[in-house]
């Protein structure tokens, strides 16, 4: 009896590892499919394009959306609280009122100057960050504790798709789908508990409409529910990396703070 349980937990243990090794090489592939090294080594990325926000299905929010993303150096020990990006998100034409996030907090800014965002936002979007997949690719991979598990494949919306379930040291999981042909990620999905009712929360992303940008692939439509309802969509219409953005961009603004040198159309037009 005791050499019978001894033989289940290691054919157990064997499973698991040839589960690690799958999900490791799955994710390895969807690596390579992004663009390889040049997408581990994007430096920042600029997206222009059109932000919906919805309530109980309908629409509630509808802007022109620019996004500026530069990646920070973190030592991979860290990671996994740490912020290694800082984010410009503007929600008008002109730019003029913008959101920031850096690993200090979030801001947002308007004619009135800068206000800190309530807390629950700045931890929403910390939560967030951490659980996307191009995150965790581009920014997670050397993470101590970091394991991917291949789990058995599956159907999405009629494409033969690859599971992966990406675990980190504190126990989030995202499990996220690939693309069987592309090996790109087309969905991802993680569950969170409102800190305050402790309600399940169950948010689904997904990607679709990738086109190569300098040699990597983006997707330029990205899909989000909660519970099963929409609650927000973006479609992309330029998507520019590694770009000479002024560091200024993902300061928080001061009663000095000079204008900044270049806008979205300096950055439209292929200024580096």
């Amino acid at each position: 009896m005791k050499q019978l349980a001894i033989l289940c937990l290691a054919a157990s243990l064997a499973f698991a590892q040839d589960a690690q090794q799958k999900g490791k090489r799955l994710i390895d592939e969807a690596i390579a499919a992004l663009g390889g090294e040049k997408f581990l080594n994007v430096q920042n990325r600029v997206e222009l394009g059109r932000a919906y926000s919805f309530f109980q299905q309908n629409l509630s929010g509808l802007s022109v959306a620019h996004f500026y993303t530069q990646y920070v150096p973190v030592d991979a020990s860290k990671t996994a609280t740490a912020l290694a990006q800082q984010e410009h998100q503007a929600f008008s034409k002109d730019e003029e009122f913008f959101n920031v996030f850096r690993e200090e907090g979030g801001w947002e800014v308007t004619y009135r100057g800068p206000k800190p965002l309530e807390k629950d936002q700045i931890v929403r979007h910390h939560d967030s960050l951490m659980h996307n997949i191009f995150y965790i690719l581009r920014n997670r991979l050397k993470e101590p504790g970091m394991i991917f598990e291949a789990k058995a494949g599956q159907v999405l919306d009629n494409v033969p798709v690859n599971v992966v379930d990406v675990i980190d040291s504190t126990n989030r999981v995202v499990t996220v789908y690939l693309h069987q042909t592309t090996k790109l990620p087309v969905q991802q999905a993680w569950t969170w508990r409102d800190p305050q009712t402790r309600e399940r929360n169950d948010e689904v992303t997904r990607f679709s409409r990738y086109r190569d940008v300098d040699g990597t692939q983006w997707p330029y439509q990205t899909h989000r529910e909660r519970n099963g309802l929409k609650i927000y969509e973006m479609f992309a219409d330029t998507v520019l990396i590694n770009q000479d953005l002024d560091e200024r961009r993902f300061l928080v603004p001061g009663p000095d703070t000079r204008p900044l040198k270049n806008t979205w159309k300096d950055v439209k037009l292929g200024k580096k």
